[in-house]
């Protein structure tokens, strides 16, 4: 009995650790991919470079906990994250020159919409597109569908046959 039990908890711990990996490996993929479209379009050195790496895997970590945590509510989401994103504002300031500055401070909601995007690719966010799913009437079949607060019932033509 001692065995069996030792075992699940070995099987559960195993399986959570895989998830907490995967988390890490789509923060570090996210965070990397914002990074190096950062540094080509804003021509970062090696030093500016590494030090906006690190700020972006540590930014990124926070709104995946963020997204997490507020899951289904978008505009919380997002308010949230725009603070996060005002911490990076102040972090990047301290050692881009003034003119790499400038440009990223024009460009942050480009990046954001950058990161959002490729997070919703990668499945790491709900999309608005998973929510609005159409209904798919087969022919023959039918189906009550939701209009404007009242039931419509939707049946296929026979003569689409």
């Amino acid at each position: 009995m001692k065995k069996i039990i030792v075992m699940s908890c070995l099987v559960f711990a195993s399986a959570f650790s895989a998830i907490a990996q995967d988390n890490k490996g789509t923060a570090t993929e996210r965070a990397n991919r914002l990074t190096d479209r950062m540094i080509q379009e804003l021509k970062l050195n090696n030093f500016q470079a590494n030090r906006l790496r690190a700020i972006n895997q540590e930014k990124v970590n926070k709104m995946m906990d963020i997204e997490q945590k507020f899951a289904g509510n978008d505009a919380l989401v997002d308010k949230n994250c725009l603070g996060v994103c005002k911490e990076r504002d102040q972090e990047l300031e301290s050692f881009l020159s003034t003119d790499q500055y400038s440009a990223y401070y024009g460009a942050r909601s480009k990046y954001y919409r950058y990161d959002k995007d490729f997070a919703a690719q990668i499945g790491a966010l709900p999309t608005l597109a998973g929510k609005q799913k159409k209904p798919v009437l087969p022919v023959g079949e039918s189906k009550v569908v939701p209009v404007n607060k009242t039931a419509a019932v939707i049946t296929a033509d026979e003569g689409s046959r």
